[in-house]
């Protein structure tokens, strides 16, 4: 559990380490956009943690990283199938970001620190812990850039072909001349969202670490 905590909050990988802004930015548009990239790179990251572990001690240092690639790049060209075959909806709305997971700096960064050192149960958990972090991080950046940019919160709408159902909530707030306030809707918005946040998160972590020394 402690490695699943870890993952999550003292290493989170967008508020503390800074590893995948580039696809967390860009996805964050919709909840839901959001919260199913995180499910798909934690798949990938359990996955490719436990092979990086089983195979730890079978690969020469020299050929580690483009080993890793590989393993990496297997994992999500089979969930680019299974999601192109079985949820399209997800699978384009997703799109070019999810087989760039392949180069997504938090995956192969893993796969270096952590799996190729520790057992494959440890992997695995670090891989739940960090694909966990990870997902709730650009989940909450997707609420206040969806909320405040849009007026909207998408919960289910892309995959709705799949699950039967389709929940899509508009005008959360009054419209005035407040909201929605577009820029949330740009880039712009997507870096003020994360700075505010990356600010919020590690002052609560901080705070967190002074009263556990006390």
């Amino acid at each position: 559990m402690k490695t699943i905590l870890n993952g999550i909050f003292k290493e989170n990988s967008i508020f503390v380490l800074l590893l995948g802004l580039c696809s967390s930015l860009a996805i964050t548009n919709t909840l839901e956009n959001a919260y199913l990239m995180g499910i798909c790179v934690t798949i990938v990251l359990v996955f490719s943690n436990l092979v990086v572990s089983i195979i730890r001690k079978l690969v020469p240092d020299d050929v580690r990283i483009p080993t890793y690639i590989i393993i990496v790049g297997t994992f999500v060209t089979i969930l680019e199938i299974v999601l192109k075959e079985y949820v399209f909806g997800l699978y384009k709305a997703l799109g070019i970001y999810l087989p760039l997971i392949v180069v997504n700096c938090i995956v192969l960064g893993r796969a270096l620190s952590v799996a190729s050192k520790v057992k494959p149960g440890k992997a695995v958990l670090d891989g739940i812990g960090v694909g966990i972090g990870y997902m709730l991080a650009i989940s909450l950046i997707a609420i206040i850039r969806e909320i405040v940019g849009s007026n909207t919160i998408t919960i289910m709408d892309s995959i709705s072909s799949f699950t039967g159902y389709r929940m899509v909530y508009k005008d959360i707030f009054p419209v005035n001349d407040i909201f929605p306030m577009s820029i949330f809707t740009t880039s712009t918005g997507a870096f003020l969202t994360l700075a505010f946040l990356m600010v919020l998160f590690n002052k609560l972590r901080k705070r967190g670490n002074k009263n556990e020394s006390n």
